[in-house]
């Protein structure tokens, strides 16, 4: 795996964060120099609170940095993005299992204040890697967010949440997945 040290990483987890089983741990653990995003609650997520996590990290760092979200950190970065104009700070950014908010049936009521779910294209090069029994989202509902964010979209198969519960350990295809992103985002110009 390709260290992150031309673009710095930050792993975006969800509701809950992610349990040392979570392929995102796992991942600080053996690639080099990913910083975790910092949240007061992970459990009781309050949709501004988390914004201002995000916003005051990105502020905070010299270099555009390659954003790693899963599940409701795919509806914040959304969120984030909808804000930022063009200059977002952002390199890229892998978007693994993004729960679907505006689904009451999908989602918890925990994650409602992150909807309605932005439908705007992202200002940077994107991944959505979406699994076909992720009880989270549906895959087609996965396929609308990739269209309308302008991403490409990544069928990981019946894996789940794409979670700890999946069993993907290190999740060396999603390695594979970041790595190519690594080489479109360095391959890029940013403006600002």
């Amino acid at each position: 795996m390709t260290a992150t040290s031309l673009i710095p990483g930050l792993l975006v987890p969800g509701l809950g964060g992610s349990g040392p089983g979570h392929w995102q741990s796992r991942w600080q653990a053996v690639i080099p120099d990913l910083q975790w995003l910092a949240q007061r609650d992970w459990d009781a997520p309050s949709r501004d609170e988390w914004l201002e996590a995000l916003s005051s990290t990105l502020a905070a760092n010299d270099k555009p940095m390659l954003l790693i979200a899963h599940s409701l950190g795919c509806a914040l970065v959304a969120h984030w993005a909808a804000g930022a104009g063009s200059c977002t700070g952002v390199a890229a950014a892998l978007l693994v299992a993004p729960a679907d908010v505006d689904s009451p049936t999908r989602t918890p009521a925990e994650v409602r204040s992150f909807a309605p779910m932005p439908m705007a294209p992202l200002p940077f090069p994107a991944v959505v890697v979406a699994s076909r029994d992720d009880p989270y989202v549906g895959f087609d509902r996965a396929r609308q967010f990739a269209g309308a964010w302008g991403c490409r979209l990544v069928d990981a198969g019946p894996v789940g949440h794409i979670n700890a519960d999946s069993g993907l350990d290190d999740w060396p295809t999603g390695q594979a997945i970041l790595a190519g992103l690594i080489v479109r985002a360095a391959a890029n110009r940013f403006p600002c």
